[in-house]
């Protein structure tokens, strides 16, 4: 199958991960195409192109949230690839974590068309109280 190839695909994932993690929304919404999704967390609105997916990251690294991988990044014989980590952040009840799956698909270029993140209420735990 034509496409972006597996490395391209782990490399765009790890940068993501590394553009989270230094709150650089600039860096991550450019790895992505200018007509792509994000649902975030799965079954909730789609956000649709670059202006929304900015605000979307904007908002998110404003909270202080860091990203870490939980496992080896994945790459599939298609145009897909996914990944599983801890998202660390503050709540007003304490440290938090959730933890997520995504799943990203990629055009020809390596961009991510889509982001699909696998979480529900079960997967946040507040991990240490106030401080």
């Amino acid at each position: 199958m034509a496409g972006a190839g597996e490395k391209v695909m782990k490399a765009a994932m790890q940068a993501y991960v590394d553009g989270f993690n230094r709150a650089d929304p600039a860096a991550v919404a450019a790895l992505f195409a200018d007509d792509a999704t994000i649902e975030d967390p799965v079954g909730s609105p789609l956000k649709t192109g670059k202006a929304e997916i900015s605000k979307f990251y904007e908002f998110s690294m404003k909270t202080g949230a860091r990203l870490k991988l939980a496992a080896p990044i994945r790459g599939s014989h298609g145009n897909s690839a996914a990944m599983a980590f801890d998202v660390e952040l503050k709540m007003p009840e304490g440290q938090a974590v959730i933890r997520v799956i995504d799943v990203m698909t990629f055009n020809e270029a390596g961009q991510f068309t889509s982001m699909r993140a696998f979480w529900g209420p079960g997967d946040m735990e507040v991990i240490g109280g106030k401080k």
